[in-house]
């Protein structure tokens, strides 16, 4: 049996992105009514709009942060800019989705120029209720620095998709 994190390996997120964690919670992420699996791609017109994103477990006295970066900028050959923030969104309550949080830094949508681009989901457990502070620029941020900045610990969820340029992506 594959253990949870292993797509997660494979795609580099744990390596480029993340440390090595145990997934301890599941969390579903939905574009358009079409679910995010590891690895799995999306033409940037359906992911430009904000995805719904859901925690299934813990409760409502325990609160989630949700950070979504691009390790792949401006190029996946080359990615100086390592990682793009995308979007951050603490103090999800548990059982409910990212709109009963507090939106810290707003959704950008995807706009990958060259090569096919990851972008990660990842979902930290907060230790208490926090005010976190906006980062300074998108360009550069740091999940893992991010997080210890917050003492978020490890995360206890994450997801991925690619996503290219839709006049370079393959039509089905």
């Amino acid at each position: 049996m594959s253990r949870p994190a292993e797509p997660l390996i494979v795609g580099r997120v744990i390596g480029d992105v993340l440390d090595s964690f145990i997934p301890s919670i599941k969390m579903l992420v939905t574009f358009k009514n079409k679910q995010v699996f590891n690895g799995q791609e999306f033409y940037p017109s359906t992911v430009d709009t904000k995805p719904r994103v859901e925690i299934q477990g813990g409760d409502m006295r325990t609160f989630f942060t949700l950070v979504m970066t691009d390790p792949d900028v401006p190029g996946p050959s080359d990615p100086y800019l390592r990682e793009h923030l995308h979007w951050i969104v603490t103090d999800i309550p548990g059982t409910t989705d990212a709109t009963f949080g507090r939106e810290v830094v707003s959704y950008e949508t995807p706009r990958p120029n060259i090569g096919i681009h990851r972008y990660v989901f990842v979902l930290f457990k907060q230790k208490r209720r926090q005010i976190i502070m906006s980062p300074s620029s998108r360009d550069n941020f740091s999940t893992r620095d991010f997080a210890a900045e917050n003492d978020l610990g490890l995360p206890v969820a994450a997801v991925y998709f690619n996503a290219q340029r839709e006049t370079a992506a393959r039509r089905r």
